[in-house]
């Protein structure tokens, strides 16, 4: 071999001599073999998903298997349906009820709010209103959930700025009003299904507006164009071809939106009435009542909604949109 094919073109050596010892064999070894190499950079992350996540929820569900002893308050650990049965009783399926109601609730209003802002940043915005967007979108993810949660509870106290506001704005007939309505009102808003229905909105807002703006980004801007020039109005133009390649951006927001409203306990706990959430009873079952079972059982709930919803959601293309 001659010299010029060993040495590069700045005089250095094109191929290294071998390593010794057990580097350069174990260097020689992954080379041959990348599969190797791949496998032992995803063995930790895969052993943490696989027995610290998965092996965790599969323990859970053993869980729920499990009844309680109604005498002595010991775990049964025998196989049974009995807690799955407590599950469907009248009050326990009013808690689930509630809050899958309020989870459509969340995702629907955050989506309506959080279409414009994303269609007017993706169409519009440039330059520095595009990183004002941004930030303005990521900046309230930048705080402490917990001092937004008791900001809101400030705001929405009966005391609080929002009630001055009506009451500057001669409207306060028209909050007292809505807050007599049952199961909507309360003695504040910071105490109400209405309160937390608002927090709920605020929280997680930035997560529905994030994936709409990217899906609405990869809309072609001919298609518009094309649509106007076939004589479509802007409303035709919207239904037929904006709205439809956006929807995979509006399903992947949802995911965030409805499966992060199914699960929370604390905002309900801060702002909201006596009447429990899922996240609530999961945390008084296993805590003060210590029903493990039975927890575990409700925490199967959201699981198995959130399972047909990503199903779902995959099917319609939703996580191109993430």
């Amino acid at each position: 071999m001659s010299v010029e094919a060993v040495t590069g073109a700045t005089g250095t050596a094109a191929i290294l001599p071998k390593r010794g010892g057990i580097a350069g064999a174990l260097s020689d070894l992954l080379w041959r073999r990348p599969g190797l190499l791949l496998l032992l950079m995803l063995a930790p992350p895969l052993l943490w998903l696989g027995i610290v996540y998965i092996g965790s929820l599969l323990a859970l569900l053993a869980q729920s298997f499990f009844s309680i002893d109604e005498y002595s308050g010991l775990i049964n650990r025998e196989f049974t349906l009995k807690t799955y049965g407590d599950l469907l009783q009248a009050a326990n399926v009013d808690i689930i009820v509630r809050t899958v109601t309020m989870a459509v609730l969340v995702t629907l209003a955050s989506a309506a709010i959080a279409f414009p802002i994303a269609y007017y940043a993706a169409r519009y915005a440039r330059g520095t209103w595009k990183a004002l967007f941004y930030l303005g979108v990521m900046l309230p993810l930048w705080s402490s959930y917990l001092v937004k949660v008791y900001a809101w509870k400030l705001i929405l106290a009966k005391e609080g700025i929002l009630t001055w506001l009506f009451a500057k704005l001669q409207l306060s007939w028209l909050l007292d009003g809505w807050l007599s309505l049952p199961i909507v009102g309360g003695n504040s808003l910071s105490v109400s299904f209405t309160g937390t229905f608002i927090v709920f909105v605020y929280v997680w807002l930035p997560f529905m507006i994030l994936p709409i703006q990217a899906a609405l980004e990869r809309v072609p801007g001919n298609l518009v164009e094309a649509s106007s020039d076939l004589g479509a109005s802007p409303g035709q133009t919207f239904r037929n071809v904006i709205f439809p390649l956006a929807l995979p951006g509006i399903v992947a927001g949802s995911i965030f939106t409805f499966s992060l409203t199914l699960g929370d306990y604390i905002i309900p706990q801060i702002i909201g009435t006596s009447r429990l959430f899922i996240g609530q009873a999961v945390y008084a079952q296993q805590g003060t009542a210590g029903n493990i079972p039975l927890a575990a059982a409700f925490t199967v709930v959201p699981i198995v909604i959130m399972g047909f919803y990503l199903w779902g959601a995959k099917r319609m293309g939703a996580f191109d949109a993430l």
